[in-house]
């Protein structure tokens, strides 16, 4: 397994304090390009801190954080472009329609995105008929819907999902489930964190445990039975 394949992701030695107390206690790893890795552990064991330091949107106490073989830090700009993340924070315009938040993705990526285009990764999130609608009156699960949409849409190689089943019904959790398959089918390489265990082990390749800020299980292969 130690093999030569590119490291989409690599930390080295993170630490975040706060205060007087570390919440990321020398923490390290190595992602391959096109792997799933699981980072599972209860709420409140560094996750969340852990992704954003990764994300870029939070300077780590200590440490390195490596994406595509460059630092993450000195190439911030360059690295977002190519970095997708679904997290608490959703960064929706909540005063813009769903349509129109997505016209946000088209316009900062420059991607060559159609209006059809848009159109369909709404359908895709069975948010099809409420494209015009304000996202301040969607539901919880609808923002997390369009969360989706607008990450699939920017068709980055690297995307953390920071307990990516959260605020989702069961149809949503199905929907979320296939997007992390459509996005592994295509070798997009993923970190997602979470604290249910059970559904985190079958999406992924490989599995790390946090707790209380550090690495209690080493980066494991997950046996496919389990699926």
């Amino acid at each position: 397994m130690e093999n030569q394949g590119f490291k989409t992701l690599r930390a080295e030695n993170l630490k975040k304090v706060y205060g007087r107390k570390a919440v990321v206690k020398e923490v390290s790893l190595k992602i391959r390009r096109g792997e799933v890795v699981g980072l599972l552990g209860p709420n409140g064991a560094g996750k969340t801190t852990l992704l954003r330091v990764i994300a870029t949107a939070l300077r780590p106490t200590r440490g390195q954080v490596e994406v595509f073989g460059v630092d993450a830090y000195a190439n911030r700009d360059v690295i977002r472009t190519q970095m997708g993340m679904i997290s608490h924070n959703s960064h929706l315009y909540y005063d813009l329609s769903a349509t129109e938040n997505l016209e946000q993705v088209r316009f900062f990526s420059g991607l060559p995105l159609s209006d059809a285009d848009l159109k369909a990764s709404l359908e895709r999130v069975g948010l099809g008929p409420y494209g015009n609608q304000m996202v301040r009156t969607f539901s919880a699960g609808m923002k997390r819907r369009l969360m989706i949409a607008r990450l699939l849409l920017r068709e980055p190689q690297l995307v953390l999902l920071d307990e990516p089943f959260g605020q989702l019904d069961p149809a949503g959790v199905a929907l979320m489930k296939d997007v992390i398959t459509e996005l592994t089918q295509r070798g997009i390489t993923l970190l997602l964190a979470t604290h249910q265990h059970g559904l985190g082990r079958s999406l992924c390749d490989v599995e790390m445990k946090l707790q209380a800020g550090e690495i209690l299980l080493p980066p494991t292969p997950i046996s496919q039975e389990a699926s």
